[in-house]
């Protein structure tokens, strides 16, 4: 496996895991009582968005983070 790839599958799963991690944290999370009455659709698809937000933008977090500590060797060069 090239480098590319093998860094492309450790994002989709990074981005998989945090998202579901995210999915679950929201579970917590009363956001019923925040929606208007007979919007149940609206209300899932609001929470199907904030978590595929969340979860993407700690995932990436992540992913930046090692890739700045793995490169601060340069730094030293």
């Amino acid at each position: 496996m090239n480098f590319l790839g093998v860094q492309s599958l450790i994002a989709i799963i990074s981005h998989l895991f945090f998202i579901l991690l995210t999915f679950w944290a929201l579970k917590g999370i009363r956001i019923e009582n925040m929606m208007k009455k007979n919007n149940i659709g609206q209300a899932r698809v609001l929470y199907l968005f904030v978590t595929i937000a969340i979860g993407y933008t700690v995932s990436t977090f992540f992913i930046e983070f090692i890739l700045s500590s793995q490169n601060l060797i340069f730094l030293f060069y």
